[in-house]
C-alpha cells in the first residue's frame, strides 16, 4: 500500500468520523468509532499482505512432540 492509497483510504473515512460529534451518548460514540477505525485496518492490511509472495515451496510444520532427542 502506498501513501496515497493510505491517505485516500483514511479520507473516504473522514465525514464518517467527522459525523460522530453528532452521537450524544459516549458507548454510542466509541462503538462507531470503533467499527471505522477497524474497518480502516481490515483494509490496510489486506492491501499490504494481498501480494503471496514468489517462492511456491511452503514451509513444513514443526511439530516438537515428534521429535526424537537422541
Amino acid at each position: 500500500m502506498t501513501r496515497e492509497e493510505y491517505l485516500e483510504a483514511a479520507a473516504k473515512r473522514y465525514d464518517e468520523l467527522r459525523d460522530l460529534n453528532l452521537i450524544t451518548d459516549f458507548y454510542d460514540y466509541e462503538t462507531e468509532f470503533v467499527k471505522i477505525w477497524q474497518d480502516l485496518g481490515r483494509e490496510v492490511l489486506e492491501k499490504n499482505i494481498s501480494d503471496p509472495g514468489k517462492d511456491k515451496r511452503k514451509k513444513k510444520p514443526y511439530d516438537a512432540g515428534l521429535c526424537n532427542h537422541k
